[in-house]
């Protein structure tokens, strides 16, 4: 494999002979991502390594949350407001707890990932297949941990009224947004119906 260092007189060359534009020689072209050279991941800042570690939402599941579908760990946290009943409650809580299970263990797998894809690029110049494979992996873990978050919205929509899905878009602030309608949002999701009114 070509190392790094060994291809700087290359890249040198390359500005000699035209193969850089005039004009950007001995300009500066100060990087936006200058300040994110100390990270130990590249490509992940230290909370959303934390985040991921954590089973966290970083937003995988707004696609269900902007539009109206409620998420486990919001619901339990405004439970009271919502009058849940114990049966909710439960139910809830298991959706939550299996979510959380799972996303702890593919935010572990794609943390790994990254810091394999990080260690590639650090050593030594990697070859395309290997960058190819990693970045495949990353975004099959990542397409997985997606779909871990989006799926318990759905199961927590289930086990909810309407007015109780109306009400929690009113909570959240979304029903004074464009975009959130509050009467579609109270529709179940296809596939399963949410509780009938009490």
């Amino acid at each position: 494999m070509l190392r790094l260092r060994d291809a700087v007189p290359w890249l040198g060359a390359m500005a000699l002979l035209g193969g850089v534009p005039p004009a950007a020689i001995g300009q500066e072209q100060i990087s936006p991502y200058v300040d994110e050279t100390d990270r130990d991941i590249k490509a992940l800042s230290s909370e959303q390594v934390a985040g991921l570690l954590e089973g966290a939402g970083l937003g995988f599941a707004k696609a269900a949350e902007l539009n109206g579908v409620p998420g486990p760990r919001h619901v339990l946290e405004l439970g009271a407001d919502l009058d849940l009943d114990e049966q909710q409650l439960k139910e809830i809580k298991a959706v939550y707890d299996r979510m959380h299970g799972e996303a702890v263990e593919l935010g572990a797998v794609v943390v790994e990932l990254e810091q394999r894809l990080d260690r590639a690029f650090r050593d030594e110049l990697p070859d395309a297949a290997q960058v190819e494979g990693l970045s495949i992996e990353i975004g099959d873990a990542r397409g997985r941990l997606r779909a871990t978050h989006l799926v318990a919205h759905l199961d927590t929509a289930k086990l909810l009224t309407l007015a109780q899905i109306s009400r929690y878009g009113h909570l959240r602030g979304y029903s004074e947004h464009p975009g959130h309608d509050e009467h579609e949002a109270g529709h179940p999701p296809e596939g399963g119906s949410s509780r009938d009114e009490p």
